[in-house]
């Protein structure tokens, strides 16, 4: 028997306020723009009240709703909206100095391309396992041990702090 329309909606509220914050994370480390990490936890969100019936029967929802928000990102990216669209930040406060460009971590993870982003993520942030993500991803789980691999060279080189003349 279904639901009545208003208890789905409050079941639908409920963990949406509930995993909202988490679902921000996680679009953060994939986009790493808050404007942009908010838009892909937008259409995420109505995706899934779309797709809601479906969802909450699922056996993992959080595994349900980050499959909906990495597909999201990676159709953004393939769709080509982050070259067209330039979002210019201006805040009335200072920004906080940026950590030296060897030692951020999130710059290096904004330099890699978006296959290996969000096999890095999914695998590392999500610690998720190599098939996990490739059902998140809709890929092999080659794909996924390619991917993250390149991914983690790419972080270890972008990373790696050069060796000064008097340390060695």
């Amino acid at each position: 028997m279904e639901k009545p329309r208003s208890a789905r909606d409050d079941e639908f509220t409920a963990y949406v306020a509930a995993r909202a914050p988490w679902l921000r994370r996680v679009a953060y480390l994939l986009c790493q723009d808050w404007h942009r990490a908010d838009d892909l936890v937008q259409t995420a969100v109505t995706r899934l009240y779309v797709n809601w019936r479906r969802a909450s029967k699922a056996d993992n929802l959080d595994g349900y709703a980050r499959t909906v928000l990495v597909r999201g990102y990676l159709a953004e990216q393939r769709g080509g909206w982050g070259r067209r669209v330039r979002v210019m930040e201006s805040t009335p406060d200072e920004p906080a100095p940026d950590p030296p460009a060897d030692l951020d971590l999130r710059r290096a993870l904004a330099a890699l391309p978006p296959g290996q982003r969000a096999a890095v993520v999914l695998r590392f942030y999500c610690d998720l396992s190599v098939e996990q993500a490739a059902a998140v991803l809709g890929c092999s789980t080659g794909n996924v041990k390619s991917q993250t691999s390149r991914g983690l060279d790419a972080l270890r080189r972008k990373l790696e702090r050069p060796v000064a003349e008097g340390e060695r």
